[in-house]
C-alpha cells in the first residue's frame, strides 16, 4: 500500500523528543480519502508516544496541502462522499487530539481542507510567499466538519466568513494580521523555523505538556 504520510523524529541528538508528521502525496498534497485516514493513524501514533515533547505538521519543501482531491471526490456517490466527509473530519480530529504542543509548517498553499488541516495544529509557520484561503465555496462546496469554527477561533466569526463566502486567496502577511499564521520566514526557512519554535518544550515533562494542551479541549 502505497504510504502517503510518514512520521520521523527529528535528526539532531538534542531533537529527539521532537517528532514531524510529514504529508508526500506530490504535486500538491491534495487529501485523498487514504491520505486522511493515513493522518489519523499516524496522529494516533504520536499520540501513544510518551517520549516526544512536540510534533511539527510538515507538507514538504513545496506545498502544505491544495485541500480535497476534487478528481475523487468527483467520482463518489452522495452516501460515498458523505463518508469521505467523516474520513477528513477524523482526520483533522486527530491531529487536533495529538496530546502535545504541534506546530504546522506551512510552504506553498495550504487551501480549503489543507488549511483546515494547518488550523488543527496549536501554530503555523509560513514561508512569506505562501497562500492561503477556504475555496470550498469555488467548487461548489461548503467547508464540512468544523472547518468554519477552526477558522472562526483563530480569526474571528466576520473575518471567518468573509473568506469562506468568497473563497479568495490570502497571501502571506495578510494570514498573519487575519492570525492565521504566528510567524513568517524565508520559504526556505520554514521547517527550521518550525524547529526551532518546538525547541522551547523539550525540557518539559510530555504529561504536563499534554495537561495544559488538554486545559484548552482542542476545539479551536
Amino acid at each position: 500500500m502505497t504510504e502517503f504520510v510518514s512520521v520521523h523524529l527529528a535528526a539532531g541528538e538534542d531533537d529527539a523528543r521532537i517528532a514531524t508528521l510529514l504529508l508526500s502525496r506530490p504535486p500538491t498534497n491534495a487529501l485523498t480519502r487514504q491520505v486522511c485516514r493515513e493522518i489519523t493513524e499516524a496522529a494516533a501514533e504520536l499520540a501513544r508516544r510518551d517520549d516526544l515533547t512536540a510534533v511539527i505538521l510538515f507538507g514538504g519543501h513545496e506545498i502544505f496541502s491544495a485541500g480535497e482531491d476534487m478528481p475523487e471526490l468527483e467520482t463518489l456517490n452522495a452516501d460515498e462522499a458523505e463518508a469521505a466527509a467523516q474520513v477528513y473530519r477524523e482526520a483533522v480530529d486527530a491531529l487536533a487530539a495529538v496530546p502535545r504542543p504541534m506546530v504546522a509548517a506551512i510552504t506553498g498553499y495550504a487551501l480549503g481542507a489543507g488549511m483546515t488541516l494547518a488550523l488543527a495544529a496549536d501554530w503555523r509557520i509560513s514561508g512569506d510567499n505562501a497562500k492561503f484561503g477556504a475555496t470550498q465555496i469555488l467548487a461548489g462546496r461548503a467547508p464540512a466538519g468544523e472547518a468554519a469554527t477552526r477558522l472562526s477561533a483563530a480569526i474571528g466569526v466576520s473575518k471567518a466568513k468573509d473568506l469562506v463566502f468568497s473563497g479568495r486567496f490570502v497571501d502571506a502577511r495578510e494570514a498573519q494580521q487575519l492570525g492565521l499564521v504566528d510567524e513568517l520566514v524565508a520559504p526556505d526557512a520554514v521547517y527550521d523555523a518550525a524547529l526551532a519554535w518546538t525547541r522551547r518544550f523539550v525540557d518539559y515533562p510530555p504529561e504536563v505538556l499534554a495537561a495544559a494542551k488538554a486545559a484548552f479541549d482542542h476545539r479551536r
